[in-house]
């Protein structure tokens, strides 16, 4: 494997480890699934970083990565809704910007004749809701092998539901900045 590949490959093995992850929350093996995501949510920085470091960002990663953290991330917030340790409102919530997100760029990138080969860039408020996001899965894992005063949880669901909104609402400008300089054009 060329060693541009790299972080690809990274975003790749976010997506498989999305099973495993989802298995052991499930089955209450929480050590085991705290190791899994934090290896899942280091690959999630450690391929943006090689891309950039190296200049190895391609259209392929730009898709990759964010699709691998939607993956993840909606898929560990679904589980532990079921399981018990995630209110359905932030749940709800984070979907929904998902949803818009995903709907915003394609619409963006068919609607405004993106150019095919731009990347796909996160906003800065998007990264750092993405950071809280896997922050509050570890931490959540992390309370049921060392349990808190539930207030924190309570405090760190409003802390991802406020950046959840900021990012969405981020999102909206960006795609409205674009939308009037295109037709200024």
């Amino acid at each position: 494997m060329n060693f541009s590949n790299v972080p690809n490959a990274l975003s790749i093995l976010r997506i498989i480890l999305t099973v495993p992850v989802v298995m052991t929350l499930l089955n209450h093996q929480y050590f085991l699934a705290m190791v899994l995501f934090f290896v899942a949510g280091i690959t999630d920085g450690l391929d943006g970083w090689i891309a950039k470091r190296y200049s190895f960002e391609s259209r392929l990663g730009s898709i990759l990565d964010p699709v691998a953290d939607k993956l993840l991330l909606v898929s560990s917030f679904v589980t532990l809704n079921l399981i018990g340790l995630l209110p359905l409102w932030l749940l709800v919530l984070v979907f929904l910007r998902d949803l818009m997100i995903v709907s915003g760029t394609v619409g963006c990138f068919i609607g405004a004749g993106t150019p095919k080969d731009e990347l796909l860039s996160p906003s800065k408020l998007s990264k750092i809701n993405t950071a809280l996001q896997i922050a509050l899965v570890l931490f959540l894992v992390v309370v049921q092998l060392y349990p808190v005063q539930e207030q924190w949880s309570t405090v760190f669901f409003i802390i991802v539901a406020t950046s959840t909104v900021l990012s969405g609402a981020d999102y909206i400008w960006i795609w409205m900045e674009k939308i009037i300089s295109q037709e200024k054009k």
